[in-house]
């Protein structure tokens, strides 16, 4: 498993405990704590706390571009795992260094996520949510990728 991935679902596995006591738990110890037990000496630490610190800092921004992109699904209705799936997508495809996390990565690294620990639906609904929100934030990247090929 690549360095980077499996940063992601630690930092995955530590939100979902911390949503899941209702955001009770210190989350900074809950992410050192399964640093430390999944990933212990990886190259990349600082890569988890910056997606922690991220999500964090834009958490309520996150969420209602969840609820304005998913109205049909409530944010509490949204199974744990794809809702915290969807925000380290929202937060790699929002706000991260595109040079460091380019669009297309971030949906296939949040796609990956939800197939491997999501439901049987998981992996369309993140796409759905996440392609949705890429075509409105990179129009003309999406009108690329969509456009047909010549003949």
């Amino acid at each position: 498993m690549a360095t980077r991935h499996l940063v992601r679902t630690v930092v995955l596995q530590s939100l979902y405990e911390w949503d899941f006591y209702d955001r009770k738990n210190d989350i900074t110890k809950v992410l050192e704590r399964n640093l430390a037990e999944f990933a212990p000496g990886i190259d990349e630490p600082e890569f988890a706390w910056k997606i922690l610190k991220g999500i964090a800092e834009h958490i309520k921004d996150i969420d209602a571009r969840i609820v304005k992109t998913a109205p049909e699904w409530p944010l509490p209705k949204i199974a744990v795992i794809d809702r915290n799936i969807l925000r380290i997508g929202l937060y790699e495809l929002l706000y991260a260094d595109k040079n460091e996390v380019p669009p297309k990565v971030a949906i296939n690294e949040a796609i990956e996520m939800a197939k491997n620990y999501g439901g049987p639906n998981s992996s369309r609904f993140i796409n759905g949510v996440l392609g949705t929100v890429f075509r409105e934030e990179y129009p003309e990247e999406a009108a690329k990728r969509e456009a047909p090929k010549n003949q």
